[in-house]
């Protein structure tokens, strides 16, 4: 192991001081929080679903500011283009009057970046993001541009508009590292942020961490440990998504269309792995994947007619998967 004990403990105090300050700004969403951070230490992507006005857009914000990431916004419109996402090259004047091609970097060239109501852009401009998520490039005119390091797409989108929305394509959903459900406030959660927001009181965020301490933090989660029977265990889980498989369970053949490849065993293996960091520990447990399977598995697992008629949700059939999939390891 590269890193010693004592280097996790302190990475993980320091973990916990980085969201003990997002909650001084964010109430509640402690899920959300959890989450967003695991993705971030993960060096994945997150795609976070809920009602407008739950605060999305300010977490993210909020995450950028005590991580002191380089940070950019792209409201996604039916009217937005690739090249508003990625730049574009633009024909200058030189000084001695002749003319030159001059690249104008987009948005997209930020540490962490906020794709807002992604589901509100055509599918052309939403392929945009899916080199600079999957390969962390950008292809212009036969230019292949490398991204920010540390670098993180945090997409947002609203589950309740469908007029002019257009459903993400599987591809680009399975990019994902997870996605993350915002729930409603509780009513106190409700108070607390009508006195934060409506009231004289200012709160001024402090950085925790940085890049350059933030991506240490990445090379400690790889270098968590993951045992062969967790391992075994976190795929069968994943097999056990698919309707067509042996190790299928009932509710999935009934439910379930199809369920996760590959990717989604990685993500799971990854997010354990951000957990245990932030919990101080070097090695991956049963808890670990289970807490995680769901914001792994609910975008990567479609269901059937039969079972969007009965109401079931991915949640649902993924609990049913966590309950009758068993490992004999002590949590």
């Amino acid at each position: 192991m590269a890193f010693t004990e004592q280097q996790y403990t302190e990475m993980s105090k320091k973990l916990q001081q980085v969201k003990e300050e997002i909650h001084r700004f964010i109430v509640g969403q402690e899920e959300a929080i959890d989450y967003t951070l695991y993705s971030v230490l993960a060096d994945g992507h997150a795609l976070l679903e809920g009602l407008p006005g739950l605060g999305k857009t300010m977490l993210i914000r909020t995450i950028s500011e005590v991580l002191d990431l380089s940070f950019s916004r792209i409201q996604f419109t039916p009217d937005l283009m690739p090249a508003d996402i990625t730049g574009t090259s633009m024909i200058e004047r030189t000084p001695d009057g002749k003319q030159q091609f001059t690249f104008q970097p987009g948005p997209i060239f930020s540490q962490m970046v906020l794709a807002d109501e992604i589901n509100r852009a055509t599918p052309k401009t939403q392929s945009a993001l899916l080199e600079a998520m999957g390969e962390k490039t950008v292809t212009i005119l036969g230019d292949t541009k490398k991204m920010a390091k540390p670098f993180f797409v945090l997409a947002t989108q609203n589950p309740i508009e469908m007029e002019g929305t257009y459903p993400l394509p599987e591809a680009q959903m399975d990019r994902f590292l997870c996605k993350i459900l915002v729930p409603y406030p509780a009513k106190q959660e409700l108070m607390e942020i009508m006195k934060r927001t409506t009231g004289s009181m200012e709160i001024g965020l402090q950085k925790i961490m940085d890049a350059e301490e933030l991506v240490e933090a990445q090379r400690m989660v790889r270098e968590v440990l993951v045992a062969d029977e967790m391992l075994e265990y976190a795929t069968e889980l994943i097999v056990a998504t698919h309707p067509e498989g042996e190790y299928a369970i009932d509710e999935v053949k009934q439910y379930a269309l199809y369920g996760s490849g590959p990717r989604g065993l990685q993500s799971l293996i990854k997010l354990a792995k951000a957990r245990a960091l932030m919990n101080g520990r070097f090695h991956v447990s049963v808890a670990d994947i289970k807490t995680v399977a769901k914001p792994v598995l609910r975008h990567r697992m479609l269901l059937n007619y039969e079972g969007e008629a009965s109401g079931k949700t991915a949640d649902d059939i993924i609990e049913v998967i966590l309950e009758k999939v068993q490992q004999g390891v002590s949590k």
